[in-house]
């Protein structure tokens, strides 16, 4: 009864982060753009604006005070004016009144509400690029924000799965099949370049719209999968291709029906090439390996220490895979790199493969209040935390380093000082220097 309870939760907690993410992007892509402000801004506006922003970056930003103070950030608004304006700038002191009188000055030149508008967004946009990590923090327009949204959610606006096949949106299981059947005979003739990545097209649009439960996200939001399931010998591999509110749905379900397949005892977690995503799949992640409400990792936060704790309760049917090896390389970003990294201070697996990427920072997003354009919100995207690996080095810049190195010419034989499971390693031995296994 507890191993069915905990696969109910599993599942139950998938359904829910699909509901969210399916409802934060309806919600936010309804967002009344009328209810803006209609009045046309002044000077003034403009200035608020900007100083909005140094205020919020002052009091979300990742960096300690005695490295990101208004000394410090009131000087990279000058060199920001100073850029977008031309003209040499100077401020009367390094703080955020100087700073205003400055911006004030800097608006008052421009000769029109185009261009002060340009002004205050430019000023705005430098300033944040330049902030370190250098390219991680940004000014996002409302269009922007709904992408990135879709993005997050793993939702596709240019992908057509039912179009790669030549059938009608929502076809049948049986349609789908059909479709497959001859345009991959009609495709495993030819030897063009173009012919065999048509057929690697079609067959991974069949995989999906076959399975009844991916089938039903893809119809209803055109949210594709992000893990896929392979077995090889005694040993069962996942390819988590990216993090998205599916992705523990998706696990859950495929270690579950891998339950009734006798023998299995080891387990490969392909986060090669993975991008990284939302940071509570991280705590939910290990909960289901360690249980619920332990510690996890930590933060790094204008010079604290925020603990963070798993929030799911422990699967028992992961107990039965004594071995777990997961595979990186250097695109193995964001929170790819985190879960590496706590499941090997765990001691729940081993990792292979490559140093992963360095990022190693979390973003979030604060809607700016000051309203500079009637047909636009804007929104700050800014670094608000570090993330740290087990031995309390940040993974920025850093990346986790892999137990075997599959750049050592004799790594292969040394995965028998990590692993014992003779299946294991000769999956290992076959898959961790190829591509992932999507299909």
């Amino acid at each position: 009864m507890k191993i069915k309870k905990n696969q109910e939760l599993i599942i139950f907690i998938g359904v829910i982060l699909v509901v969210l993410a399916i409802s934060a992007f309806f919600l936010f892509s309804n967002t009344n753009i009328g209810s803006l402000s209609k009045s046309a801004p002044t000077d003034e506006t403009y200035v608020k604006f900007d100083m909005e922003a140094y205020d919020k970056i002052l009091k979300n930003y990742w960096m300690p005070k005695k490295m990101m103070s208004d000394t410090q950030l009131s000087e990279i608004f000058r060199l920001s004016v100073q850029k977008v304006t031309s003209a040499t700038t100077t401020l009367i002191n390094r703080d955020a009144t100087s700073t205003e009188i400055m911006i004030r000055k800097a608006i008052a030149v421009a000769t029109s509400t185009a261009d002060k508008r340009s002004m205050a967004l430019n000023i705005i946009a430098v300033v944040l690029y330049n902030l370190e990590p250098i390219g991680r923090n940004g000014l996002h327009s409302g269009d922007q924000e709904l992408a990135f949204r879709q993005t997050v959610s793993n939702i596709s606006s240019s992908t057509d799965l039912y179009g790669n096949l030549n059938i009608p949106t929502g076809s049948d299981i049986d349609a789908v099949n059909q479709a497959y059947k001859e345009k991959a005979a009609e495709l495993a003739r030819a030897t063009t370049t173009e012919a065999k990545a048509e057929l690697k097209q079609i067959t991974y649009a069949h995989k999906v719209l076959t399975d009844t439960d991916t089938k039903a996200l893809y119809d209803e939001a055109k949210i594709e999968p992000t893990v896929f399931k392979n077995i090889f010998g005694k040993t069962l591999y996942f390819n988590l291709t990216r993090v998205s509110p599916t992705s523990l749905q998706e696990f859950g379900r495929m270690v579950d029906n891998a339950s009734t397949t006798s023998g299995m005892d080891s387990m490969i977690i392909d986060l090669r090439g993975n991008m990284g995503g939302a940071l509570d799949f991280v705590t939910a992640f290990l909960g289901i390996f360690i249980g619920e409400n332990q510690y996890a990792f930590d933060l790094y936060h204008q010079g604290d220490m925020q603990v963070q704790r798993t929030t799911l309760a422990k699967y028992d049917e992961l107990g039965r895979y004594k071995e777990i090896a997961i595979l990186t390389d250097r695109n193995s970003l964001s929170s790819a790199e985190l879960m590496t990294s706590t499941f090997k201070h765990f001691k729940l697996a081993h990792s292979v493969g490559q140093t992963t990427g360095g990022w190693g920072t979390v973003e979030n997003t604060y809607p700016m209040e000051t309203v500079i354009d009637s047909s636009q919100r804007y929104l700050l995207l800014l670094v608000h935390s570090l993330t740290l690996r087990g031995d309390n080095n940040p993974i920025e810049g850093n990346g986790v380093e892999p137990d075997v190195s599959i750049d050592d010419p004799k790594w292969k034989s040394l995965l028998g000082n990590y692993f014992d499971s003779p299946s294991l390693i000769k999956a290992l031995k076959e898959h961790a220097s190829v591509p992932p296994v999507t299909i």
